[in-house]
């Protein structure tokens, strides 16, 4: 791969002041991870830089926890999207695909094996900033004035994060949780992809909608008894989804 990097920080770029967030960069073009990884730096990031898709597993299972992955597409020993199954059985990580190009094929599937946003090459550094502050920025729950919400044998706790399907936890990555929380927060009012874009993804999201579908798909697979006949989580088409008793 020899992808050009556009990463220099434009002037005035906010260096962030608090300690340092973690972020572990998955890419195996030694110029392009190096470019990039100093930009990052610059930013304000520790940043742990690995090859291959051994290497950031490896650097996942020993190293303290990361607070972002960003993870190539085309790895020589395996490729992002298997790497990102392995990360999810055992961690909600934010992660960020990267990928050479906006292929619809490989935007789904990066998002459909669990990455939580994903950005194309080359690589501009003031979207990638913006994407990484986004996704630590929504972390958390925001704070609510109801903080426990059932939705038939569905119950999601804003308090503890957590999600129980007739009393089973329901293992969800943050975006996952942060989009349930909008909609069980919303009632059984409607949120158009527009409202789910902004409230979780953010105001300066750079992507486009299919990123709530795909996530809304996932979601459905973890908290539906048949994922293929949606009984809490439904769409109304050409508007958006809700959530429903």
């Amino acid at each position: 791969m020899n992808q050009r990097a556009s990463l220099a920080p434009e002037e005035g770029s906010e260096i962030l002041a608090d300690v340092k967030r973690q972020l572990l960069l998955v890419e195996d073009d030694a110029r392009v991870r190096r470019v990039l990884a100093l930009s990052l730096e610059r930013e304000g990031y520790a940043v742990t830089e690995a090859p291959t898709a051994q290497q950031a597993l490896d650097a996942m299972s020993t190293a303290p926890p990361y607070d972002v992955v960003l993870l190539d597409i085309m790895l020589p020993d395996d490729d992002g999207f298997t790497v990102c199954r392995a990360i999810r059985k055992h961690s909600d990580v934010p992660v960020i695909m990267i990928t050479a190009r906006d292929d619809s094929h490989d935007v789904v599937a990066g998002l459909e094996a669990g990455a939580d946003d994903y950005v194309t090459k080359p690589l501009i550094a003031k979207e990638l900033a913006a994407r990484i502050r986004a996704l630590l920025r929504r972390s958390q729950p925001k704070p609510s004035t109801q903080n426990r919400y059932k939705i038939g044998d569905l119950v999601v706790d804003l308090d503890t994060a957590e999600v129980t399907r007739a009393g089973t936890p329901v293992p969800l990555t943050r975006t996952e949780f942060r989009l349930l929380a909008e909609l069980a927060q919303a009632g059984p009012g409607l949120c158009s992809r527009e409202q789910l874009l902004e409230k979780v993804w953010g105001y300066d999201y750079f992507g486009d909608s299919r990123i709530v579908d795909v996530h809304i798909s996932r979601l459905r697979a973890k908290i539906e008894s048949d994922s293929d006949r949606s009984r809490h989580l439904v769409t109304v088409r050409g508007m958006g989804y809700r959530l429903v008793d």
